[in-house]
């Protein structure tokens, strides 16, 4: 079984994430940083789209299981930078996730607190507006 243990000296923290962040095309524009990701999942949670906007919430949800990707090893100033994206909306939480290898990982993700925007549809991530998201949200970071 995988165990991730990070190799670098400066602290670092492997990152779930579960919505827009899971694109390559907002993940880069978001962190100054490569890192090394894998598919993985976070079980006890529900991951719903917004009443009013195109990305998802997740929740702690008994029984629900979410997929994502997890990115490993992402540095202080990164972590800051994501901080910074996620907003107040989001609240970092420390999990433990199941990688597709059958490994498990010590992670960070974001929770959503403002659970009046959830709706009740599961959010698909197959139906992603990516352009749209990144002409709303990630405008400063595009060229």
């Amino acid at each position: 079984m995988f165990q991730h243990v990070p190799t670098q000296d400066a602290p670092t923290h492997n990152v779930f994430t579960y919505g827009s962040l899971m694109f390559a095309p907002v993940w880069e524009r978001v962190v100054q940083g490569r890192y090394r990701s894998a598919a993985a999942r976070l079980d006890g949670h529900g991951r719903f789209a917004l009443v009013d906007d195109t990305y998802p919430g997740m929740v702690p949800m008994d029984g629900a299981t979410v997929a994502g990707v997890l990115y490993f090893d992402v540095g202080v100033a990164d972590m800051a930078m994501l901080d910074h994206f996620e907003g107040d909306e989001y609240r970092r939480t420390p999990v433990q996730v199941q990688l597709d290898d059958g490994g498990q990982a010590a992670a960070q993700t974001y929770v959503f607190e403002a659970h009046r925007r959830l709706s009740s549809q599961p959010w698909n991530p197959e139906a992603f507006a990516l352009d749209r998201f990144l002409d709303s949200y990630c405008r400063d970071k595009l060229g």
